[in-house]
């Protein structure tokens, strides 16, 4: 099995480090990720600019193709050029730093490396360990492997990518694994303002999430509890419950 690794936190990153050792057994594997962080990217691509690579090779035998891009524009390139003789079976993306749970999968850029490859029909999976300080490696791998392990064997519907969300606990102490949808939630934006030695103005963004909803299966909430969050997400955003009410103003002309 081939599988392409990519990330938001860039190629040298902890999280795409622990995430090779952790599934090096589990195929051949290939790493394109963005050369620098681009987290909360999006699913942003590069279309006015060039698209700049560098070959990065470690010690810890990491090797691939640093890209000047966003995550979306490396999955692309890997996909569509890079290895276009010699696809992957399996792209994953992470193991990013910080929870994508709720809202975050639409800002993410580890979840959007993840829906690119779905959009190009390859089986995707992204994995977020929900932590910014103080993170269980050991932990996020280890969920990693096993599951990897699984949607090799049992790959979702075409179209489809899991996200992944694991709690920032010692392995020993994860209550499991479960299935659960994405929370309906918002940010509550903060800024703050300041001004620069000209006098003029710039401006900070910070926020905290707020759930609008109190369903016990949110991925948001099976992580708190202290379970690995399983949440597939479909690339068709199509409001379903809404077309009855819409297809009330059809009109022929």
């Amino acid at each position: 099995m081939k599988i392409l690794l990519c990330n938001d936190d860039g190629i040298h990153a902890r999280g795409i480090n622990e995430l090779h050792r952790a599934v090096a057994q589990l195929g051949e594997l290939y790493v394109c990720a963005p050369a620098t962080e681009r987290s909360a990217a999006g699913h942003a691509i590069t279309i006015y600019d060039p698209i700049r690579t560098m070959p990065v090779e470690k010690d810890n035998g990491l090797s691939g193709i640093a890209v000047d891009g966003t995550p979306a524009d490396c999955v692309k390139l890997a996909v569509s050029f890079l290895h276009k003789d010699d696809p992957p079976d399996l792209v994953v993306s992470g193991i990013n730093l910080g929870s994508n749970t709720g809202i975050s999968v639409l800002y993410s850029g580890t979840v959007s490396a993840a829906s690119e490859a779905a959009i190009l029909g390859v089986p995707a999976i992204a994995l977020s360990l929900c932590t910014y300080q103080n993170p269980h490696w050991d932990t996020a791998a280890r969920v990693a492997t096993e599951i990897v392990a699984k949607v090799a064997e049992n790959p979702l519907p075409d179209g489809t990518l899991l996200n992944v969300n694991i709690p920032n606990l010692p392995y020993d102490q994860l209550k499991g694994i479960r299935a659960g949808q994405m929370g309906r939630s918002r940010f509550i934006e903060k800024f703050t303002e300041h001004r620069d030695p000209r006098g003029n103005y710039y401006y900070w963004l910070d926020g905290d999430m707020k759930l609008l909803d109190d369903n016990a299966m949110t991925d948001e909430r099976l992580v708190n509890e202290g379970y690995v969050a399983l949440t597939p997400i479909h690339i068709d955003l199509t409001a379903r419950h809404c077309m009855e009410q819409v297809e009330a103003w059809n009109v022929e002309y």
